[in-house]
């Protein structure tokens, strides 16, 4: 039976701040979510490992293991679950930092319950809806492939190991190939909600992206820069499979 992408889905929430966690718990029960609590790290890292939940909620200060090294060990275990940072933390550094290490979103406290809700529902219907029209769940464009049915990219028939945020960005910048997509129309279509200002999140993906398609299929580029625009998709004639 197919999961429903959002009243019923499994959270994990991972926040040492009890007032914090029985706000953010009172209100996702309110919506119909199911919740997961862990006030710290280490106790974080076994309910994934045991539960496997549809989305992860983490803070970065917390005892025991910290936010940026909980989420790094996660996406090194294969967990691909939707996660977003809750952080008092400001700078631009952290906010790239934890998206380099995996996370999907980022959130700064305080926050309005509103728009967690909202960010989690993007997050899980964006999860779990790779599945685009019927006659559009294959591309191809020289070694690289797509199944959009199972949520797969292939370098010469090599899954590619992507992230369900990393898939996204590169299905919507094949589907739209050779034409460059905007930054802002990346972020609506792969994050669900309008980018704001100064939001790195697009750029920090589109380097993951690249950075594994250089380790399956070294010497190549397929992602364009389109300065102050955004990236387009194209295989150059000297990438292409004779």
């Amino acid at each position: 039976m197919t999961k429903n992408t959002e009243s019923g889905a499994r959270i994990l929430l991972i926040e040492d701040d009890e007032s914090i966690a029985d706000s953010i718990e009172y209100n996702l029960k309110k919506q119909g979510f199911s919740l997961l609590r862990a006030a710290d790290g280490l106790e974080g890292l076994r309910l994934l490992r045991r539960t496997r939940p549809d989305l992860i909620l983490l803070d970065l200060m917390l005892p025991g293991l910290d936010g940026w090294k909980l989420c790094e060990q996660a996406r090194q275990e294969g967990f691909d679950m939707p996660v977003i940072i809750l952080s008092a933390r400001t700078s631009e550094f952290d906010k790239v930092q934890c998206l380099s290490m995996g996370a999907d979103d980022y959130m700064t406290k305080p926050f309005g319950m509103g728009e967690l809700v909202a960010r989690i529902k993007a997050q899980l219907r964006r999860s779990h809806s790779a599945a685009a029209a019927p006659g559009a769940r294959r591309l191809r464009a020289g070694p690289i492939s797509i199944d959009a049915s199972r949520k797969e990219a292939y370098a010469d028939g090599a899954s590619l190991g992507l992230t369900p945020k990393e898939f996204a960005l590169l299905y919507l910048l094949m589907r739209e190939s050779p034409a460059p997509v905007s930054r802002e129309e990346i972020y609506r279509n792969v994050w669900g909600y309008e980018m704001l200002h100064g939001d790195r999140a697009v750029d920090v993906f589109v380097r993951r992206l690249r950075q594994k398609l250089a380790v399956s299929l070294p010497g190549n580029k397929f992602l364009h820069t389109h300065h102050g625009f955004g990236y387009r998709f194209e295989v150059k004639e000297s990438e292409k499979k004779s």
